[in-house]
């Protein structure tokens, strides 16, 4: 696990300044505080922070492949690189390392590009092929490691694992694109085809360019997707064998450390899970780490110490006081871009909490978009046989106007809570879905706007590209498509962005085995019985682990990693969400209408209204472009 960055010309081989790469490389130590390296050639130089996890002395990096014909900058883990090296070996490939770094190289020299599908595993790289002059950027299928790109004015490419990575380059503009502030406004974070800064990129999951020193740069091009439109044959118990050898072969292939390895533990299905078959796997006790909160209502910490106790894990953790809001300027410092998924101050107290014990940490990330264990994808699934039994035009003007006149009341009981489901109804599938999803609806974000800002948005919405996603999807069912839109959408930009950030802020290898590939494209293949039954999602795979978990933990109502923001907000931290509205740098841009922004934090610090979420995201915001500009 480490952190890369590197420039290249396009526009023929010009020299490059090694020191402008240092400073690149400077700025993301915190990835790879082991080692560093950089490497130039005429018109190209990649630079490495290393994160020593495999091979702890014998691959630094930029590595040289063997005959000295490319370079390699890599962040990431291959899971079945022993695989592959035996079989490059039978080929006649020489190595001099124990690491998976050369058996990129080497498997770049035997099928070039083709060479993708064949690494299991999380990465993003740069490979350099010298006879050819040209440059491999790729990335992982899901997304897990972060590839950020610029066109410079130079007619140079940069490129590098986090934002601040580039921002060190003296010749990156640092514009802020409107269109991202629609898309954070909307989602919570800036999605992965978008970029808080105009002109600079981020490599889509699934996704390699090919870069030569005499052409414009390459578009992008995808090596990998996942189909839901086939379905798995066999009978529950058949179904239940083969997830559960893909459930621990997925756990045991990322268990292969040279250093201290341990997991999260949340007391939840997943995690919990992760646990469970790591302990099955391993002759030591498995070194777990949870964090909780001093408000009982969102402390999870009891059924994470009884799941600890169950498989006799070397178990520690931590309890937060409510009052850890001290963290924000720094998450804005780790996340360059605005993030506003509350759940990264936990998620950074557990990485903290994990690094003083170890150095690569499983989580159970995945397994709600791989098996449908989202409540919105259960609500989708009812939604969807809703609507197959009423045209769009009858159920638009009734459910419209319910939706409407029905009040909001997030403080009801759930089944009162019914706004938000007529309104759903209303739409079409695809737009019911991005509506669940967002964090701050169009109408709202209308009221929020200014004039100047609505002109440079123009037509664009943020619901846009999710919904055609979506349409596009290979899915046969309603559910189908939005857990490819999970997937492909919401997983990379808010779930894998904030493990990435929170984990390597200090150091810490993050893996995610339910966000094997093959487990995955199983998962996919499931029938729908299968994920949700009822109102359980993720049906096969709790009934799969009943054999390790216990009721509780399976079937308990789902909690997330949650945050006492609303309280937060209403208490210590009032005076910054009456002053995001009225002195704060975005009051400065006019891109917000500063009364209707006022008006919102005044009932919600009343408590005539929960604006928590939104009041959260403006602060972020704020936070994210004074360190921008």
């Amino acid at each position: 696990m480490c952190g890369i960055a590197g420039i290249f010309h396009t526009e023929g081989m010009k020299p490059v300044d090694p020191a402008r790469l240092e400073r690149m490389c400077d700025a993301i130590a915190h990835r790879g505080p082991d080692g560093q390296g950089i490497w130039t050639a005429p018109g190209v130089a990649l630079g490495h922070r290393r994160l020593a996890i495999i091979d702890l002395a014998g691959s630094p990096q930029p590595m040289a492949a063997t005959d000295g014909s490319a370079m390699l900058a890599f962040n990431g883990e291959i899971y079945n690189f022993r695989e592959l090296r035996r079989e490059l070996q039978a080929d006649g490939a020489q190595f001099h390392t124990d690491g998976d770094s050369e058996v990129i190289l080497a498997a770049w020299q035997r099928w070039g590009v083709d060479c993708l599908p064949r690494l299991h595993g999380m990465f993003a790289f740069a490979l350099y092929d010298l006879r050819q002059r040209t440059l491999l950027l790729a990335r992982d299928r899901l997304g897990v490691k972060p590839l950020f790109t610029a066109q410079l004015a130079d007619g140079s490419v940069i490129f590098g694992s986090e934002l601040k990575a580039l921002l060190a380059h003296p010749m990156l503009r640092r514009d802020i694109d409107p269109l991202a502030i629609e898309d954070y406004l909307a989602w919570g974070y800036v999605p992965d085809h978008r970029s808080i800064l105009k002109g600079v990129e981020k490599l889509p999951a699934g996704h390699y360019r090919l870069l030569r020193h005499d052409a414009p740069p390459a578009a992008p091009v995808q090596w990998w997707d996942i189909s839901f439109a086939d379905r798995e044959p066999g009978n529950t118990a058949d179904l239940g064998a083969h997830l559960l050898h893909r459930l621990r072969e997925a756990v045991t292939s990322r268990m292969m450390a040279d250093v201290p390895l341990g997991a999260f533990l949340s007391g939840g299905v997943d995690s919990s899970s992760v646990v469970a078959l790591m302990a099955e796997a391993s002759t030591d006790p498995v070194k777990t780490c949870s964090i909780g909160f001093d408000v009982q209502a969102l402390d999870e910490t009891a059924y994470a110490d009884k799941v600890a106790a169950l498989f006799s894990t070397e178990h520690r953790k931590r309890v937060v006081a409510s009052d850890d809001f001290a963290l924000i300027d720094r998450l804005a410092g780790m996340f360059d871009e605005p993030f506003a998924d509350a759940s990264a101050l936990p998620t950074f107290r557990v990485c903290e909490l994990a690094r003083e014990h170890v150095t690569v940490a499983l989580s159970g990330d995945g397994a709600d978009e791989a098996f449908a264990g989202y409540r919105r994808q259960v609500f989708q699934h009812r939604e969807e046989s809703v609507r197959a039994l009423l045209p769009q035009g009858l159920r638009t003007p009734v459910f419209g106007t319910l939706g409407r006149l029905w009040p909001k009341a997030d403080w009801a009981p759930r089944p009162l809570r019914a706004k938000a489901t007529f309104l759903n109804l209303a739409r079409s599938g695809e737009e019911g879905y991005a509506r669940s999803l967002s964090v701050t609806p169009v109408e709202l974000r209308e009221r929020l706007y200014g004039e100047d800002f609505l002109r440079l948005r123009g037509d664009y919405r943020a619901e846009q590209p999710f919904v055609e996603m979506m349409r596009r999807a290979p899915g046969r069912s309603g559910l189908d498509r939005a857990q490819y839109a999970d997937l492909k959408f919401y997983l990379p930009g808010d779930i894998l962005t904030k493990v990435d950030r929170t984990s390597m802020a200090v150091s810490l290898e993050a893996r995610e085995p339910l966000l094997d590939h093959r487990l995955l494209e199983f998962g996919a293949r499931l029938p729908e019985a299968m994920r949700v039954r009822g109102a359980t999602g993720k049906w096969l795979m709790k009934d799969v682990m009943r054999r390790y978990l216990p009721e509780d933990v399976l079937f308990r109502p789902k909690m997330g990693f949650v945050t006492p923001i609303a309280a937060w907000l209403r208490g210590p931290l009032a005076g910054e969400a009456r002053a995001v509205a009225e002195g704060g740098v975005l009051a400065r841009t006019g891109w917000f209408r500063a009364p209707v922004l006022r008006d919102i934090a005044e009932a919600h610090i009343a408590g005539r209204a929960d604006h928590s979420r939104l009041l959260w995201q403006v602060l972020m915001l704020d936070r994210s472009l004074a360190l921008l500009s």
